[in-house]
């Protein structure tokens, strides 16, 4: 083992302690993987695996799933446009042809200095706002294609400081003392759960 940073391998085994199962730490060590290097390496499946009692496959299929895991570099900026129904009635696919126009890169591919990469992706649940597109997961709504050149400019310039790099997932971690858990139960006991006695 040795992926995680000594600092994150701390908050692995924070974060594997909150779960009565170690198994159901996959997905948060997962994003604690790729917010430490932008990408889930095939280092840190392999170290993920060892700590949750998981065969590196399965971890694999656990990232795979999930379209927010990227096992490669995806580049600082991962552009996702929408193409769901309502996305599409409104213009997605005009929009989506823009930024490939304006990147210089199909979707599905990233640019040579790493900024940016493009996704065509399924609905992102912001159907009243079409077309919608996200940046490393944070919302734009009713784009345009001049709102996206202005996303784009704004993000190579650093001007856009809201849009952390691609991998991380919050500002803020969620960091909850030992006395004020809300006392989860382990899946073989079938008592009421604390958290939902009266």
């Amino acid at each position: 083992m040795g992926y995680f940073t000594s600092d994150n391998a701390k908050l692995a085994e924070e974060i594997m302690a909150r779960y009565p199962k170690v198994r159901s730490a996959l997905i948060p060590l997962l994003h604690l993987a790729q917010e430490q290097g932008g990408y889930v390496t095939s280092e840190a499946m392999q170290e993920i695996a060892e700590l949750v009692g998981a065969t590196p496959a399965e971890v694999l299929g656990t990232l795979s799933f999930y379209e927010m895991f990227k096992p490669t570099d995806p580049g600082r900026y991962q552009i996702n446009i929408c193409h769901g129904i309502s996305c599409f009635l409104c213009g997605s696919t005009e929009l989506l042809h823009h930024a490939e126009e304006r990147l210089g890169i199909p979707a599905g591919g990233s640019t040579a200095d790493g900024l940016f990469s493009l996704e065509a992706v399924e609905c992102i649940a912001a159907c009243t706002e079409a077309p919608a597109l996200q940046v490393n997961y944070r919302y734009f709504n009713r784009v345009a294609p001049e709102l996206f050149d202005e996303v784009v400019e704004s993000l190579a310039s650093g001007e856009l400081a809201e849009v952390p790099p691609h991998g991380v997932l919050a500002r803020v971690r969620q960091h909850i003392p030992v006395e004020r858990a809300a006392g989860p139960s382990s899946p073989e006991v079938s008592e009421t759960p604390v958290w939902l006695e009266s």
